[in-house]
């Protein structure tokens, strides 16, 4: 198989957000949805399931169940029961439906900050204290690295005075393009639960690993964190099937899972027939060979960043994201050096170039901007040529 990912797809007059939110003439490097086409196998069983004709109500059959159990074997000899999958319209839903299942307004949770966008607001909704551990920024790097910042994690509990009940893990993590290592994912898991809380771990970039970088579920580590865990998985960003919103929980424990699956069902959290009929093809194994090499090709995208930014883009510094297809870049120097108060209007106004706003991300987000390379090489190229000129207009 040979996939051609540089082919450029015309989106501009579809319902894609990413491509209609700003103008016609704008680059879009932002909301994460690749702009390549699906798989063939999953395109194949979406036709197949619309030749059939008839879209009634559906839930996660026992073979999507078994193909999602026999993933997590297959990748990360996890042995994952299918009673334990739980079906959601994606992760966002999981874990606002986790957060209702085990925290009482008042309660907190604890994130680990940039973070996910919805990380940071979920308790809004729950009555829900945030407690933020913020990762801590290398300063000797010339790259943008993280490390955890222990003190800060261990202290973060109990914040406010209130009982942190979950601590939402983003692993890999969305924006640094950090996949955690064991050490890592054992002394927050194990933190966590001896503090009475439960981990909730978003793992939907667990698949975008590049250049070999490996990953391993929390839960997959112990049965004790399994026991006290909740992990959210999906194909969706893998296998750019994001807006067909379906994902699945993996509850161990079955009075987790009860409770769960009792939030969930009060939300109305259901997913959509042809959802399940493509996450059951991308999880099939049909997938895998499109999968590597799209790899190969993002891991490519990914170095072109790296080495275009400190040759043309001196006032940026960007991270090299072991995993996600997802950089992140500090605009500190541009904001300092050339007095540019806001780097993604500036990059949006003056390049014509959309990015995210580190700002969304919160606590030390600001100054930085989150960049999507998942699009053709020629995409890519153009948006940082527009970034460079835009930034050589202001000397």
């Amino acid at each position: 198989m040979s996939i051609d990912f540089s082919e450029v797809i015309e989106r501009r007059d579809s319902d894609s957000i990413k491509w209609t939110r700003y103008g016609r003439d704008v680059l879009p490097l932002w909301v994460a949805d690749m702009d390549f086409r699906a798989p063939e196998p999953i395109l194949e069983a979406l036709r197949s399931a619309v030749g059939h004709g008839i879209f009634g109500y559906a839930d996660a059959s026992p073979g999507l169940r078994q193909a999602v159990a026999a993933r997590m074997g297959r990748l990360y000899a996890w042995d994952v029961d299918p009673a334990w999958v739980v079906a959601v319209p994606g992760l966002v839903s999981g874990f606002t439906a986790a957060a209702a299942a085990l925290c009482s307004p008042g309660e907190g949770y604890l994130i680990q900050s940039p973070v996910y966008m919805p990380f940071n607001d979920l308790g809004e909704g729950l009555g829900l204290l945030r407690q933020d551990a913020p990762l801590e920024l290398d300063p000797s790097s010339d790259l943008v690295r993280y490390r955890i910042d222990w003190d800060a994690f261990e202290g973060a509990f109990g914040m406010g005075g209130a009982r942190t009940a979950m601590f939402l893990l983003c692993d890999p993590h969305n924006p640094v393009g950090t996949a955690w290592g064991e050490a890592e994912q054992l002394r927050m898991a194990e933190t966590a639960i001896g503090r009475g809380a439960v981990v909730v771990s978003d793992e939907i970039h667990a698949e975008l690993l590049l250049d070999g970088t490996r990953h391993r579920p929390v839960a997959a580590r112990s049965e004790g964190i399994a026991k006290g865990s909740i992990t959210l998985v999906a194909p969706s960003k893998t296998f750019n099937i994001a807006g067909l919103f379906c994902g699945f929980a993996i509850i161990p424990d079955a009075a987790l899972r009860s409770a769960f699956t009792g939030a969930a069902n009060r939300m109305t959290l259901h997913c959509s027939s042809l959802s399940l009929v493509a996450a059951e093809a991308a999880y099939s194994g049909n997938c895998d060979e499109w999968l590597a090499e799209l790899l190969v090709y993002l891991a490519g995208n990914r170095d072109f960043v790296t080495e275009y930014i400190p040759r043309r883009l001196p006032l940026l510094r960007t991270s090299r994201p072991e995993a996600t297809y997802l950089a992140w870049l500090d605009a500190g120097a541009l904001l300092r050096d050339r007095g540019v108060e806001d780097p993604f209007r500036f990059f949006l106004e003056k390049a014509r170039v959309a990015l995210n706003d580190g700002k969304a991300f919160g606590v030390g987000g600001s100054g930085f901007l989150r960049l999507n390379f998942a699009c053709p090489r020629s995409t890519l190229e153009e948006a940082l040529g527009r970034m460079a000129a835009a930034i050589e207009s202001l000397s």
